[in-house]
């Protein structure tokens, strides 16, 4: 039989979502940036 771990509490998953999705949004935005500078150039 498997033991599951026990769950992180709500605030951590939710912080670790929110950690994630900035750094996603961070990251293409970096991306964005670069083509459009280099786009420009």
């Amino acid at each position: 039989m498997l033991v599951t771990p026990p769950e992180p509490p709500l605030w951590q998953r939710l912080a670790w979502m929110a950690g994630i999705w900035l750094a996603s949004v961070a990251f293409l935005g970096a991306i964005a940036m670069i083509i459009r500078f280099w786009l420009k150039a």
